[in-house]
């Protein structure tokens, strides 16, 4: 469980550090790096979101659940 919870606060940490990118270099395909830098951690909230949820599962002893049925 302390994984899950150290997962899901690194995208908290890495957004909030904004000096650590806000700037324009590098572009990429025109857009400045504060840009796309933001919409690529959509992508890795998602992944590291995803694998907390499976970590919190498997420490419960569970590996799917059904509609209705008690977690």
């Amino acid at each position: 469980m302390a994984i899950a919870a150290v997962l899901l606060v690194i995208p908290i940490v890495a957004l909030l550090w904004v000096p650590s990118y806000a700037k324009d270099a590098p572009e990429l395909w025109g857009f400045p790096f504060f840009f796309w830098y933001q919409f690529v951690w959509v992508f890795i909230c998602s992944a590291l979101t995803w694998t907390a949820y499976r970590l919190t599962l498997s420490a419960r002893g569970l590996t799917t659940h059904k509609v209705g049925e008690d977690r």
